[in-house]
């Protein structure tokens, strides 16, 4: 019985491990292994501009394709692959590298996030203070703050001893 459940445990887990998918279709694979190795490496540090959480390397998008096509282009005439960065993001800017470098033009998607988050927090704390604040009764409220009259209190001492019997 242990035994079945490890087994069921461990193909569920692996069920559930993601697969690499690679987009990189054969007809863009370069036949020199070490050079395939860089535009691979090359093709991890890109965004795809279209799907933009993905790199190029795993997007199915035209332009990913072009983009994967680039790489290996500019490789096969020989250049570095910090040349190959430069000439991408000479082109599409920072936003195409998925780790852009930390300066003033990439400043929002560096600290954006966390203003973002700030923000919610912020607006969150007010909405539940005012909640606190409305459920704390008519005084929190603003509302009235007189005391019942003699008659109220009457017919509410009534209510109460008629909802007892």
């Amino acid at each position: 019985m242990r035994a079945l459940l490890s087994t069921t445990l461990m193909a569920a887990l692996l069920a559930l491990t993601p697969v690499a998918a690679s987009a990189v279709q054969p007809d863009e694979v370069l036949k020199d292994p070490a050079l395939e190795g860089r535009a691979r490496e090359i093709s991890k540090d890109l965004r795809c501009l279209v799907c933009q959480n993905q790199s190029i390397d795993d997007s199915n998008a035209p332009l990913a394709r072009d983009l994967r096509v680039l790489v290996r282009e500019r490789l096969t005439a020989g250049d570095s692959n910090q040349q190959v960065l430069s000439f991408v993001t000479d082109r599409y800017g920072d936003y195409v590298l998925l780790r852009p470098p930390f300066k003033a033009t990439t400043l929002f998607l560096w600290i954006g996030p966390f203003v973002i988050l700030a923000i919610g927090g912020v607006v969150t704390a007010l909405y539940l203070r005012g909640r606190k604040g409305a459920a704390d009764g008519p005084m929190a409220a603003g509302g009235d703050t007189a005391p019942l009259t003699e008659d109220e209190r009457r017919r509410l001492d009534a209510l109460l001893r008629k909802d007892k019997a």
